[in-house]
């Protein structure tokens, strides 16, 4: 058993834009995340709630990044998490680059200024291998109602560029394209609307996580996605339900940059972690 369920287990809550985390700094302390655990840590009524969860480890740069789902499922890449705790990690170095690896990759983080922090997500997966998709066709136009893109960020993104994103029932429509037989591991949905020259208007349906206030990687997926239909240019401004980020797809990957918050640190009870079994 962990010693940490006899003594407690630290955490650290953070939003990016009110998508948000409990973060576990796993550095100093060895600890063993379970599904299990996270969805219970999850439970908005009975642990402390999140969109995703992400436990802080010794990597080969600053850190390493793991990211859990809501759902118990786990994440190759967080944006607005990896931003948050790359400001973390800044504060606490002094540092004003890092370096982070995660599932993703590894991930070049910087502090962009006027306690903005940017991220580079890696260059977009468009091919249907590496999204995935079930089958090989066209990622700039599925054969789906809508005809959508499919964007690799890590995780697998499915965009429909609509007249009104405000007006797309997201509680009904997500569900049905997260679970869509195109996308074997499921897929984020987002609908956006392109508002103005480069400014687009997108909210969200996170895989594993479900309607959420904004989502960094689904903003690079985005911004990919207008770029490469000829919507918008490689620089764009994305309105989210939680806030506005600011993204740029560059010959080195795509970047994000948009403001953080770290809400509370706190401790779980070794009673709670008694309870998960």
């Amino acid at each position: 058993m962990d010693k940490r369920r006899n003594t407690g287990l630290p955490f650290m809550k953070m939003h990016g834009l009110g998508n948000d985390f409990v973060v576990v700094d796993a550095r100093a302390h060895e600890f063993g995340m379970t599904a299990p655990l996270a969805m219970a840590i999850a439970d908005r009524h009975r642990g402390i709630g999140f969109d995703q969860l992400a436990v802080i480890e010794t990597g080969a740069g600053d850190a390493h990044l793991t990211f859990w789902n809501a759902d118990g499922s786990t994440a190759g890449a967080c944006g607005n998490a990896t931003r948050c705790i790359a400001r973390y990690l800044m504060d606490e170095t002094g540092k004003d680059t890092l370096l982070l690896s995660t599932a993703r990759g590894d991930l070049r983080a910087q502090d962009a200024g006027g306690g903005q922090t940017s991220v580079n997500m890696g260059a977009p997966q468009l091919d249907w291998q590496e999204i995935p998709l079930a089958e090989e066709m066209d990622t700039l136009e599925l054969p789906i109602e809508g005809s959508p893109v499919a964007t690799g960020m890590g995780n697998p993104h499915c965009t429909f560029f609509v007249a009104d994103a405000d007006a797309i029932p997201l509680e009904q429509f997500g569900p049905r394209y997260e679970h869509h037989p195109l996308f074997p591991e499921r897929t984020n949905v987002q609908v956006a609307t392109i508002t103005g020259p480069n400014r687009i208007r997108m909210r969200v349906w996170e895989r594993g996580a479900g309607l959420t206030l904004a989502s960094g990687s689904s903003s690079c997926a985005v911004a990919v996605a207008a770029a490469r239909r000829g919507l918008t240019g490689r620089t764009v401004q994305i309105a989210l339900d939680g806030g506005t980020l600011d993204v740029e797809w560059r010959e080195d990957g795509v970047w994000m940059t948009g403001p953080t918050m770290h809400v509370a640190s706190g401790t779980l009870t070794a009673q709670f972690l008694e309870s998960v079994r």
